[in-house]
């Protein structure tokens, strides 16, 4: 069953942070949270933009835990009754980008799951194509993504709700300074990143860099490559946005239910991270130890420069052995082309590397 903390509780546990490790304080702290809950009926999650292929499959997993109740917020209502089990949920047709709509959308929600992208807040095929060039015309703080999580922060913030955002890997690698590139070319020069299809890195981080601003409890969860052809693997979680891999839409959005609903918020808040699934491992029994290694925002912005590129070099050389195929060069790779045709000299789909016909539409998650 899942039980809500008191407020005393809660407070308790920041204003004694600095006592413990931070290992024994997370398993401590969520101990002490869960014995002085109070029950009181189900935990509710909202999960915005649930008819997108990752949207759908986090209700799908959100609906397989006890105690849970889920809203799901959508564009298209008419989409929504196709695609989602409208009788085991509480559907909102919602405009993200207006305060009011998604205030009386959350209702009661405790925890918001962000997997809307597409840039645009329009319903059809055609108004979403006009508002995109719309978007990618205007300045770049107008696209979708920005305003959109810039609301669901603020008004997440006074429902003192968390929202858990799911971006995507190398966001920030557009903005890379040469050296850099060229230091970590293998991360850098991957397709995605090299042509960067309708800016959409840069939407994405704009959209990141808006929830920070405006979400008091927020986590940024960034997947590399979505394929569903990828097997079922283990999850491994990373920081600085060098991670290249894959990893199916079912791990992911199993993952991201795992952190509304299973996993103590504080291994997560204030967090950014990337991940991909290893094929071939299991997953592990929780994610304590994995998560509760990583920085928050607050803290990587504090560390000495020196020790930050350290270990940047570090996190680089180990990922680059995990990238998968036999090749190890992800920065050979053309857009469209698979690793594994990489590795028997095969042409991608959309032509040879630097040749490549970039399709016109970036596919939605």
């Amino acid at each position: 069953k899942v039980l809500r903390p008191r407020k005393a509780a809660r407070e308790a546990t920041n204003f004694n942070s600095h006592l413990c490790p931070r290992t024994m304080l997370s398993s401590l702290s969520f101990f002490a949270l869960v014995l002085g809950s109070e029950e009181a009926g189900a935990l509710t999650v909202a999960v915005a933009g649930a008819t997108g292929r990752v949207g759908r499959l986090v209700v799908d997993e959100l609906l397989k835990r006890e105690g849970v109740e889920v809203r799901a917020l959508v564009r298209d209502e008419g989409k929504a009754k196709a695609v989602l089990p409208m009788d085991s949920i509480h559907c909102e047709a919602v405009s993200f980008t207006e305060k009011e709509a998604v205030a009386r959308a959350l209702g009661d929600a405790e925890v918001v799951v962000w997997t809307a992208t597409g840039f645009s807040d329009a319903g059809s095929p055609l108004s979403k194509l006009k508002s995109l060039v719309d978007s990618l015309m205007a300045k770049p703080a107008t696209a979708f993504d920005a305003k959109a999580l810039a609301v669901i922060g603020e008004v997440a913030t006074k429902k003192k709700a968390r929202v858990i955002c799911c971006s995507s890997a190398a966001v920030t690698r557009p903005s890379w300074s040469e050296e850099k590139k060229k230091r970590f070319v293998g991360a850098a020069d991957i397709p995605i990143v090299r042509l960067n299809p309708l800016d959409v890195l840069n939407i994405k981080l704009e959209g990141e860099e808006a929830l920070r601003k405006h979400a008091q409890n927020y986590c940024v969860v960034r997947p590399t490559g979505l394929n569903d052809d990828w097997p079922d693997g283990r999850l491994v979680v990373s920081q600085g946005d060098l991670a290249v891999g894959r990893c199916n839409r079912r791990t992911l959005a199993a993952f991201l239910a795992d952190v509304a609903v299973n996993i103590d918020p504080q291994l997560t808040d204030g967090k950014t991270f990337e991940c991909f699934a290893l094929a071939g491992y299991p997953p592990p029994r929780d994610y304590t130890l994995q998560l509760d290694r990583l920085r928050t925002d607050s803290e990587a912005s504090e560390d000495k420069e020196d020790a930050k590129e350290d270990a940047l070099d570090a996190t680089y050389a180990l990922l680059q052995q995990l990238v998968p195929g036999e090749t190890l060069q992800p920065n050979a790779l053309a857009m469209g082309q698979t690793y594994e045709q990489l590795d028997r000299n095969e042409t991608g789909r959309l032509g040879q590397r630097g040749l490549e016909a970039t399709p016109a539409f970036v596919a939605t998650k």
